[in-house]
C-alpha cells in the first residue's frame, strides 16, 4: 500500500526543490502514476534556525509544528524536514503530530556508520547545526568521533551558506574550497553536507571528495517507505 509524504519545506525553498528533484530522480518509475503523491508546505514564515539557537533570533517551534499539522491533515502519512539545524526541534515536533517524521541526521550517521565506519568524518554545517550538536548525539551514542570545524574555518562556511541563500556566492565559494583544502590536509577524509544549501552548491559546483549528501538518504528512506522502488544505482 502506498504512503503519501508531506514535506516540511521553506528552509530554504532551494533545498525543498533540490529534496522533491532527488525524489523524484531516485524513484524507479516509467510513468507518472509510479512516483510518490506527495504535499510540500513550502513555509518560508519558519524564522531562521541558526539565529534562534544562537540567541539572535525568533523561536521557529510555533511555525514547524504548524507545517506539521497542515501536512497531517492535508492527508500526509509520513513526513521530512529538508533542514539540518531544523533538527534541533524534531522532538518538539513529533509530540505534536500522529504520523512518522524521519530524523534525516539519525539516518545520515546511520548510513555513515554503515559505510564508513573507520573514516575520519567532518561536518560542513551552519554554525547552529554545529552548536546545537544535533549531529554529535548520534555519533556519540556509537562511540563516533565527529570532526568540527575551528571559528575562522566555520565563519567561511557559513557565510557561503547564507550567499547561497542570497543567490550571491561567486567569492564565498574560493573560501569554501579553501577550508575543504584543509581540512582533507588535516586528515577529513569525508564529508557530511550538513546544511541543504550545501547539497544545492555540491550540485553546481561538484567538489572533489568524499560527500555524504543528507538529502539523498532522506530520499532514498521516504521513497522507500511511502511504497515506491529505488532506482538501480547499477
Amino acid at each position: 500500500m502506498y504512503k503519501k509524504l508531506g514535506i516540511i519545506g521553506g528552509m530554504g525553498p532551494l533545498a525543498t526543490v533540490n529534496l522533491y528533484k532527488r525524489i523524484v530522480s531516485l524513484t524507479d518509475a516509467k510513468k507518472d502514476q509510479e512516483h510518490l503523491q506527495l504535499i510540500i508546505d513550502n513555509n518560508t514564515k519558519i524564522p531562521d534556525r541558526t539565529s534562534y539557537i544562537l540567541n539572535k533570533g525568533e523561536d521557529p517551534k510555533e511555525e514547524l509544528i504548524k507545517s506539521a499539522k497542515i501536512l497531517e491533515k492535508s492527508g500526509a502519512k509520513y513526513l521530512v524536514m529538508p533542514c539540518n539545524t531544523a533538527h534541533y526541534f524534531y522532538d518538539d515536533i513529533i509530540k505534536s503530530i500522529n504520523i512518522p517524521l524521519f530524523n534525516m541526521i539519525e539516518e545520515t550517521t546511520n548510513y555513515i556508520l554503515k559505510y564508513y565506519p573507520d573514516k575520519k568524518i567532518g561536518l560542513l554545517s551552519t554554525e547552529g547545526t554545529a552548536k546545537s550538536e544535533v549531529y554529535d548525539k548520534y555519533f556519540n551514542k556509537n562511540g563516533v568521533k565527529l570532526y568540527k570545524l575551528d571559528k575562522d574555518k566555520q565563519d567561511c562556511v557559513s557565510k557561503f551558506i547564507y550567499d547561497i541563500k542570497k543567490g550571491d556566492d561567486k567569492d564565498s565559494i574560493n573560501y569554501f574550497k579553501d577550508v575543504l583544502k584543509d581540512l582533507k590536509n588535516e586528515g577529513i577524509e569525508v564529508f557530511i553536507l550538513g546544511c541543504t544549501e550545501l547539497s544545492a552548491a555540491y550540485d553546481i559546483y561538484g567538489f572533489d571528495g568524499n560527500f555524504i549528501d543528507p538529502l539523498d538518504v532522506i530520499a532514498k528512506k521516504a521513497i522507500e517507505y511511502g511504497g515506491k522502488k529505488l532506482k538501480s544505482t547499477n
